[in-house]
């Protein structure tokens, strides 16, 4: 039963508190404030009506399992934000790709926050860790991914009442307007089709084999994320029914690990290709062995170059040279030109590779299984776009040196490769990233006309409009889409016909003679 209790402080000043039943009639309860103490109130009404409502809320709370002893409360609420987030994190059962993405988050939040109670952290901190992350240079959009998850955290300790309410809630229209430009990132690149063609010729080139071609054409004309080509696996590359089924991603974490996970916002889909893009598939598939791989067992569409992500163990280069007595450039000559070095020399380097157990490193023109990310981008597809390899200590950014013929040049690679090159690369589209074939391609099907059900559907986007829901995609839609992408090839094709008859990648080269020999022959007669 609520009562109010009369009681008498210091001075002889008269003051009442707020007693109830608690649910469970273990003792009385009494209403305390954010510390734990009990709330004097100045006259009986106010203790009694605090009282009262004290009381219907801990028996509803009660009701629904959920109401915790006042003394349990104190001692939550001196948890600190690290203590929680310790036991948080380990009771979350999400994805390997979100789980990672969380702790690099926690690395920005919990030096900040965690020897502070939860219950005491403010608005005002929230505030000053922001600016800091600015001028230490974080990108906005790190910002709001760090900031979520702080909302996230403190949203679940609010709930497990280790803090009265969340701090980290954002009012929207409060505080000094900005403006969306203050936070805007770079524009996204995009190149034309041709530009497209050009750069998956150039990147074949740089790999010396046909994958990097087909995928990145394969990329420019599905608008596939890069995680969902490089986790294309053979069987859903369906040449034969002129289709590619999105059913999986490999995602990259920083273990170096790449997991087999769904697309991402589960965006499963079935991606029409036109008859002549399968073809390409189906030829290329034909003269490419599938090999599964060893981390999944698994055939993929398309392998990557080299073993980046594994680590060397045994001896180095730099130790053999020691062992020596030479430098690390004689023990190179010694495992690549070895007719460049004296008998003495290459015998005792020799020697010395096989007391040490030395073995060289595989390169990026032995195969693997799959390639990773950053390693793609920097010798692959960024130079394939600028012309240029980009910085990568301790080089500086240089162009890429190549051969003056066949057109457009073929990477000349080894010691004293710029001394030896005829010419570089001029940029394609400087800047381009192969995101920017996914913007692209979404640009290129709204410049088509395509219908914007059938966009989002090839690309993996949800559209919860009352039209979208209401609209419907249908086979002429389809058929029509894959006749535009079939004439914006073969224009492309054409004009890259018109710079050069020949091309050193194999596969391009295929097609250049064929489109060739279609265009000499006379056109058909229809009778009248």
């Amino acid at each position: 039963m609520a009562y109010a209790e009369k009681r008498t402080g210091r001075g002889g000043k008269v003051y009442f508190r707020a007693c109830f039943q608690r649910p469970d009639r273990k003792a009385q309860g009494v209403v305390v404030d954010a510390d734990g103490k009990a709330v004097r109130y100045p006259t009986k009404t106010t203790a009694q009506k605090a009282a009262e409502k004290a009381e219907v809320e801990a028996y509803e709370e009660a009701k629904k399992g959920r109401w915790t002893p006042p003394e349990q409360k104190v001692e939550a609420g001196q948890k600190t934000f690290a203590q929680y987030v310790n036991a948080w994190i380990e009771d979350q059962d999400l994805a390997p790709s979100t789980m990672q993405n969380y702790r690099r988050s926690l690395a920005h939040l919990v030096p900040t926050f965690g020897t502070h109670p939860i219950r005491n952290i403010t608005k005002e901190m929230i505030i000053k860790w922001e600016r800091q992350q600015k001028a230490s240079g974080a990108m906005p959009s790190s910002i709001r991914t760090r900031r979520s998850l702080l909302h996230l955290i403190l949203a679940d300790a609010v709930d497990e009442e280790y803090a009265p309410k969340n701090v980290a809630e954002r009012r929207r229209g409060r505080g000094r307007r900005q403006g969306r430009s203050r936070s805007r990132g770079p524009e996204k690149k995009i190149t034309s089709m041709l530009g497209a063609l050009l750069v998956a010729e150039r990147a074949s080139l740089l790999s010396g084999r046909d994958d990097e071609f087909v995928g990145s054409i394969n990329k420019a004309y599905t608008g596939m994320r890069w995680g969902e080509i490089v986790g294309l696996e053979r069987q859903f590359a369906r040449p034969e029914a002129r289709s590619i089924r999105v059913e999986w991603q490999l995602y990259e974490l920083d273990t170096g690990q790449l997991d087999r996970c769904p697309p991402k916002d589960d965006s499963y889909r079935t991606i029409d290709i036109p008859p002549w893009q399968a073809d390409l598939n189906a030829r290329f598939f034909a003269r490419t062995p599938g090999v599964a791989c060893p981390c999944h067992g698994l055939v993929y569409a398309f392998t990557g170059r080299g073993v980046a992500g594994q680590k060397r163990t045994g001896p180095t280069l730099k130790q053999v040279a020691q062992a020596c007595g030479v430098s690390t450039g004689t023990i190179s000559n010694v495992l690549n030109r070895p007719d460049m070095v004296a008998e003495a020399t290459r015998m005792k380097v020799e020697l010395a590779i096989a007391e040490l157990g030395y073995e060289r490193p595989a390169g990026t023109d032995r195969e693997a299984a799959h390639w990773r990310r950053s390693g793609h981008a920097t010798w692959i597809f960024t130079p394939a776009a600028s012309g240029w390899y980009p910085k990568k200590a301790p080089q500086e950014a240089h162009p890429v040196p190549v051969t003056a013929e066949p057109w457009p040049g073929v990477p000349v690679r080894g010691r004293g490769a710029a001394a030896r090159a005829e010419a570089c690369w001029l940029p394609i589209r400087t800047g381009l990233t192969r995101h920017g074939l996914r913007h692209g391609n979404r640009t290129l099907l709204e410049e088509l006309g395509a219908p914007k059900v059938l966009i989002d559907d090839r690309l993996g986007h949800e559209d919860g409009s009352i039209s979208a829901r209401y609209t419907h995609i249908t086979d002429s839609m389809r058929a029509a889409l894959m006749e535009q992408l079939t004439a914006v090839w073969f224009a492309a094709l054409d004009e890259r016909l018109a710079m050069a008859p020949h091309s050193a990648v194999r596969i391009l080269d295929e097609l250049l003679q064929q489109r060739a020999a279609e265009s000499e022959m006379p056109p058909k007669i229809t009778p009248s």
